[in-house]
Formats: C-alpha cells, structure tokens, sequence
C-alpha cells in the first residue's frame, strides 16, 4: 500500500525585516562657524593670573545672521523627522518599512530642496555677512578666520543612504525561528487532517458496502421465493387495482 506523506516545507512566505524593511541614514553637514581663538584665551588667564592653556575662547563667527540660523533650525527639524518617520537600529542608522519608503523618500526630497535652497541664500548673502561681523566683533575680528565662499559651501550637504538589512542579524533571526515554529505546528495539524479524511473514507466504503450486501441479500431472498411458487403450481400471483376501490387478485397461467 502506498504511504501518504504529509511532511511540510518550511514556510518561505515569512515576513522579516530582512525582506519588509530597508535602512537609512541621513547625513545632514553644516559648518559650524566657530573659530578657537589662543590670542584671546592668552589674554584672559593672564588677566586672571592662571597658566597659559587653562582655558579656551572659542569665537561664534556669524553671531546674530539670522540665514545661518535658519539652516541651523531646518537641520534639527530633519532630525525630528527623522525619530517620527523611522525606527532607530543603531548609533547611525535608521529602520524604515518597505511600504513607507516612498512616501519618506519624498518628504526627503521636500527637505532637501529646503536645505539646499536655504544654503544658496546664505552664500550669497555670505560676503555681507562677513562685512556684519567685521563691525560686531570690534578687535576680535579677523578676516583669516573667514573661508572664500565656495569653500564654505562644501561645508553644507544633505545626503540620503539606503541599505538592506543584514539577515544574519539577530532581530532578523526572530522570524526564521517564527518559521520553524508555523513548520511543527502545521505538520500537526496535517497530519491530523489526513487521519480525519482516512477515516472518514473508511467508513464511508465500510457503509456502503453493508448496504451492497443487504440489497444483494434481498434479490436473492426474492429469487428464491418466486422459483417456489413456480415450482409449486406453474403459476404465481400478483394483485393490482383498476377503477375498483379495492384490490382484486387475478390468477394467471404462466407459458413455459
């Protein structure tokens, strides 16, 4: 008799991260617009009589100019971003859902042409901005401490990094072992309907065949009787009715 098997695959239809989601990593530089100043430091620890290095002066180079800060402040609010949009998955990646990566590579888009729009605001405002300062900062200032204006763009950028997710990470292995899992139970459950459906299809031959065997009982039990009555008188009997209300038994010689 030929065995039935009922042994499973191992469900590929699982969904992990490594297959429903892709990271990301936004990159957002800025120039900092500060300048560590020794001459400055210098002349405050020996105005207050300490040694030379016990402190810093660090010098904000656009105190006050109003398109930097504006850089500055659009910077944090793609961070925001950022944290609502994604989920963290290490110090400088971020884990978005296959399903939600085009609406978020659009937004990035709309970021990214605030930022870049208000960068080139900021360069060409630059050279004025350097002019600003040199009457803010009296006899701090000093010209060197200014890059040209293209090197000052260099120092802004908004980049976009996308990633898969490596599948021998650890939270990627969840739904492997998840596979397994669905795997035993589901053989259980197989193997379980298959005796069902089995035993449910003996009976049913079981069942018919008694009933095979009873009907064959009773063609031959009324065989038997006719071949009696026709060994007896030649003749047999039957009963029907015509127009009367009662039956009427008619006797009729048999022909051989």
């Amino acid at each position: 008799m030929e065995t039935i098997s009922t042994e499973l695959a191992t469900p590929n239809h699982i969904i992990s991260l490594s297959t429903s989601a892709v990271l990301v990593s936004v990159d957002v530089k800025t120039w900092t617009a500060t300048k560590q100043d020794s001459n400055i430091a210098d002349e405050v620890t020996d105005k207050k009589k300490a040694d030379r290095g016990s402190g810093k002066f660090i010098k904000s180079l656009l105190q006050g100019n109003s398109s930097y800060r504006d850089i500055i402040n659009t910077r944090q609010k793609i961070y925001n971003w950022i944290n609502q949009s994604a989920y963290r998955w290490n110090h400088s990646q971020d884990l978005i859902p296959t399903v939600d990566l085009p609406k978020f590579t659009r937004e990035f888009s709309m970021w990214e042409d605030l930022f870049n729009g208000q960068v080139d605001t900021f360069i060409t405002q630059y050279p004025q901005a350097v002019s600003n300062q040199a009457m803010q900062q009296g006899d701090m200032y000093d010209s060197s401490d200014y890059p040209s204006a293209d090197e000052v763009r260099s120092k802004f950028a908004l980049n976009l990094y996308v990633s898969e997710v490596p599948e021998q990470d650890f939270r990627c292995q969840v739904a492997d072992d998840l596979a397994r899992d669905l795997k035993i139970n589901y053989q259980k459950q197989t193997e379980g309907i298959v005796k069902n459906v089995l035993h449910q299809q003996i009976d049913r031959v079981t069942k018919v065949c008694k009933v095979s065997r009873i009907v064959v009982g009773i063609k031959r039990l009324q065989t038997q009787k006719r071949a009696k009555l026709r060994n007896r008188n030649g003749r047999y009997t039957t009963r029907h009715c015509r127009k009367q209300k009662s039956c009427v038994k008619h006797t009729h010689s048999l022909s051989w």
